[in-house]
């Protein structure tokens, strides 16, 4: 559940869910969801995202 609390400013309250939204990946996800999607698609998308995150784990892995 993502929780945005309002102090005054509304415009930086939408700005902040807008954010948290794009983090936790619901913006994507519902994006997705529009249309109907191949299962030959949805595997080639899946694998696309792991092997994304694999890299992005090594590039930080190799930071430290």
């Amino acid at each position: 559940m993502i929780e945005v609390e309002v102090r005054g400013d509304i415009e930086y309250a939408i700005r902040q869910l807008k954010k948290k939204l794009q983090i936790d990946g619901i913006k994507r996800e519902l994006k997705r969801r529009e249309h109907y999607e191949k299962p030959s698609v949805k595997r080639r998308r899946k694998k696309a995202e792991a092997l994304r995150k694999l890299r992005k784990y090594n590039r930080l892995k190799n930071r430290m």
